[in-house]
């Protein structure tokens, strides 16, 4: 399965300075709505995704500067969905940041071996998600 290439139609992508377009890849309500709410207040543009399926549309149709994606999803967990992402030379230089109620070493490892940068564990705090939008997209403190 490969994302499509269309070319982006972004002009200018986010309207305010700073502002990161961040797209939540989760199949928990919850946290999908606790990163929204967090990103939103500190003025990112958010994208929310419930599966990997979903997820892979929106990072064609909308181009994020940075995806949070759980790894234990239905129909296309995690790292499945890293690794196609990571596979389009369109995409390849997205910073993927898994998400997991695990912090084990094997699953970082395996995250990293997908081409994601981070791992953040749940339940994470709102400065921890906003440490990972400054570490990862650093145009974001300007």
């Amino acid at each position: 399965m490969n994302l499509p290439t269309q070319a982006a139609a972004t002009s200018g992508d986010s309207g305010r300075s700073g502002a990161v377009k961040v797209l939540v890849i989760d199949d928990s309500n919850t946290i999908r709505r606790s990163a929204e709410i967090f990103l939103t207040q500190a003025g990112h543009e958010v994208l929310l995704a419930e599966d990997g399926f979903d997820a892979l549309s929106k990072v064609a149709d909308h181009s994020p500067d940075l995806i949070f994606c759980d790894i234990l999803m239905p129909r296309l967990d995690g790292y499945q969905t890293c690794a196609i992402i990571k596979r389009n030379p369109r995409f390849a230089g997205l910073p993927v940041i898994m998400l997991s109620s695990k912090d084990g070493l094997f699953d970082k490892a395996r995250g990293r071996l997908v081409g994601s940068e981070d791992y953040l564990t749940k339940p994470f705090t709102k400065e921890q998600l906003l440490q990972a939008v400054e570490q990862h997209c650093p145009a974001s403190s300007d």
